[in-house]
């Protein structure tokens, strides 16, 4: 150290400020270079052959804004890469937005709607897709000035978007490959089917709500031996079985009849069949099969080869049969049917049950079940892994994506250590049905496959010649997100930074989308590169309020992050969201707590002013005599070190939170400073020495701890220390404590 430290920087004698500093200060870290580990490297941050750190951001959609959700998520991994990048790793996290087609287009559309009365078939497809574009680039801006705000330390030279040219060629040259291996095939099967929104929609895009629905007892006619009972009678006019137990006595001296009936002025013949998955305690004990408009019965259908499935409702749920239905909306037809059973005295019982509706996340529409000419993702058939990383899986051997993504977590390769979540995970892929990617919009990755006198081509790029048409249907966006791990590397290019920064480390999205987005990023990493696309999934909760409630319209109970940020300083709302809860559980978000984290930051503040003040006459000595109690304070220090180092490890954010809180605000100001003043102040020159150089080390390795939560004012301060006091420049990319 130098014989004197400068005297205590003026700003410090007014309250911490977090308005005046955070715009500053992430110019600052963004102008360094240093989010980039490459640069990291050029100047020395990290050593080139230094351990890598990577994390993909959840890209955000891009129509969307900043939500609690959100921060959450970006304070959670910001936490991780500043922490990991301090300990001396080329440190990457890339950022990215999501092209939400399905959300996006719905948007715009609507506002066509509402300002120009028009629909996207009068202004036509490449109209259509343009304003899309042009709407998604202004909200892209909007969200990323957003996570900007939180102190997302995210490598910007690296963004991605989904549907930017490199993702594009990813996209099609995943799709290619696929196809090619059989993988991907074009086949009727029954799908969600948005009759609002006009296109089929993934299980992650309905929301079910509970609503009051009748349940109808009835026989199809008069003769016919059996009585059903169901919620959509204006089905049954597409049955073409009724399935019973095999061992339910009642009904075991028909199974194997066929019965041709006439049912509310539709013709249909039905064949009783014995199936176990038939509950016989449920109604009567007996399903009519309706294979056209129900995934189960679809399934019933291929296990018994029933071949005939009439479809009955078409893409406007409207009804496409003969007679009193004819064009009939299923709401009214499932009251004519119903007055229809009266007239003929078939409806035995009419009772009142609740049911979950699925309906579109999106347009409110209720999903309809139909059979659709889509493409699949085919996740039972066998190809050979050709080249494998995945533990268990050789290269050169026979597998099916579903064990492939079952062994990727059996293995090891990818850890899931909160158990209810790989339980969770595992039930998804025990049920794994054929993934449908093809959505009936405008807006998205185009399929590439185009059509001519009945040959088929698939390709990165258009085939030559003229007359190829090409398939009218967009990818569902979860096709690109699922390839985001490398994707955003360069992928399909063998780039350096795939080479250097995959599989990435850590994955940390919300409960909902584990099935969903986890699943299919272990499929397509596993397929393209025989690589699991990260080595730790650690699942969060859900933000919601002080009751527990999610944040919702009906409720208004919902904050903005940005009014918090405004209010309390980024670091308030980061440490409110990240301590107190561990990574899992839901967070009950509490004004309160974040208002307590800006006193905190203060105090930081006030700490390094005291310390400031205190050593503004320090000198330097070769030889330091240290008390027992001030060995005894580094002691707890260095153990304090270990432990936060120890959380970070394990996951524990929310417990390393807590730990540095506690000791800034209960043993550093409440107790330390305390027992430090009468040293100051003595006449012991060796002991008061002594104890400044114990207060600058308290200091200097507290906002070290603190860094990762609370970036803004820890750098703040580490900007106004003496250079003397620092081992770097930026807090940023200074050493994690020594343990």
């Amino acid at each position: 150290m130098h014989e004197e430290t400068p005297s205590i920087p003026e700003l410090f004698l007014k309250p911490y400020d977090p308005q005046a500093h955070e715009d500053s200060l992430y110019k600052l870290w963004e102008e360094s270079g240093f989010f980039n580990p490459d640069i990291c490297v050029e100047k020395g941050i990290a050593a080139p052959d230094a351990e890598t750190f990577t994390i993909v951001l959840p890209p955000p959609n891009v129509t969307g804004v900043l939500h609690l959700g959100h921060a959450y998520e970006d304070a959670l991994q910001d936490a991780f890469v500043r922490y990991n990048r301090m300990l001396g790793k080329r440190t990457l996290w890339v950022p990215g937005t999501d092209s939400a087609a399905i959300a996006t287009q719905a948007r715009v559309e609507k506002n066509l709607q509402k300002d120009e009365k028009l629909t996207r078939h009068d202004i036509g497809r490449e109209e259509l897709v343009k304003r899309v574009n042009s709407f998604a680039k202004e909200s892209e801006n909007t969200i990323l000035s957003q996570v900007r705000k939180m102190g997302a330390s995210l490598d910007w030279s690296r963004y991605a978007y989904t549907l930017d040219e490199k993702r594009n060629t990813a996209v099609f040259t995943a799709f290619k490959r696929m196809y090619d291996e059989g993988l991907i095939y074009r086949g009727n099967r029954i799908v969600n089917w948005d009759p609002k929104g006009q296109t089929t929609i993934s299980d992650d895009e309905i929301v079910h709500e509970e609503r009051q629905s009748e349940l109808y007892t009835f026989k199809y006619s008069k003769d016919f031996p059996i009585s059903i009972s169901t919620s959509r009678p204006e089905t049954k006019v597409g049955d073409t079985a009724v399935a019973v137990h095999p061992d339910d006595a009642r009904y075991t001296q028909y199974i194997g009849q066929t019965f041709s009936l006439t049912f509310c002025d539709v013709p249909i013949e039905v064949t009783v069949i014995a199936d176990k998955e038939v509950d016989p305690e449920f109604g009567t004990g007996a399903l009519g099969v309706t294979p056209a408009h129900s995934k189960i019965d679809w399934d019933m259908a291929d296990r018994h080869n029933i071949t005939h499935r009439p479809q009955v409702i078409n893409e406007y749920a409207k009804m496409t049969v003969d007679g009193r239905l004819s064009g009939l909306k299923v709401e009214a037809a499932r009251i004519a049917v119903v007055e229809w059973l009266n007239e003929e005295c078939l409806l035995e019982k009419e009772e009142t049950i609740t049911q979950n509706i699925a309906t579109a996340e999106r347009t409110g529409g209720i999903i309809e079940p139909l059979p659709k000419l889509q493409w699949w993702v085919d996740v039972n058939r066998e190809f050979v892994m050709k080249h494998s990383e995945i533990p268990g899986i050789e290269s050169g051997s026979t597998t099916t994506l579903k064990k492939m993504m079952r062994q990727a977590v059996e293995g090891g390769g990818v850890s899931i250590p909160q158990e209810r979540f790989e339980k969770t995970y595992f039930n998804w892929i025990t049920n794994l049905r054929d993934w449908c990617i093809s959505r009936q919009i405008w807006f998205g990755h185009r399929i590439p496959v185009w059509y001519k006198d009945g040959e088929i081509y698939c390709g990165v790029s258009a085939p030559e010649g003229d007359g190829w048409e090409q398939d009218s249907d967009v990818l569902d966006t979860w096709f690109s997100s699922a390839l985001w791990t490398f994707s955003t590397l360069g992928w399909p290019e063998q780039t350096t930074d795939i080479k250097n920064f995959h599989p990435t480390n850590f994955m940390s999205p919300a409960y909902e989308i584990l099935p969903l987005w986890v699943s299919r990023m272990i499929l397509m990493s596993g397929f393209h590169l025989g690589q699991v696309p990260f080595k730790n999934v650690m699942i969060h909760g859900l933000v919601r309020d002080t009751q527990g409630r999610k944040f919702s319209k009906s409720l208004n109970n919902g904050i903005d992050p940005l009014d918090m940020i405004t209010k309390y300083g980024t670091d308030a709302l980061r440490m409110g969201l990240l301590s107190g809860t561990a990574i899992g559980n839901d967070i009950r978000f509490d004004e309160q707590k974040v208002g307590g984290y800006k006193k905190f930051a203060n105090k930081v503040w006030n700490i390094t002013r005291f310390v400031l003040t205190s050593v503004a006459d320090y000198k330097s000595v070769d030889n330091i005599t240290y008390s027992e109690t001030d060995n005894k304070i580094l002691k707890d220090l260095q153990e304090l070190t270990q432990e936060i180092s120890g959380d970070f490890e394990k996951f524990a954010l929310y417990l390393a939170a807590e730990k540095i809180y506690h000791y800034i605000w209960h043993e550093l100001a409440d107790v330390i400073l305390e027992e430090s003043k009468p040293i100051l102040a003595g006449a012991d020159t060796a002991a008061k020495q002594a104890r400044q150089q114990v207060l600058i080390e308290c200091l200097t390795t507290s906002l070290k701890l603190l860094h990762p939560f609370m970036p803004y004012v820890t750098e703040a301060i580490w900007q106004e220390l003496p250079a003397q006091m620092k081992d770097s420049e930026l807090l940023m990319v200074s050493s994690w404590p020594v343990h």
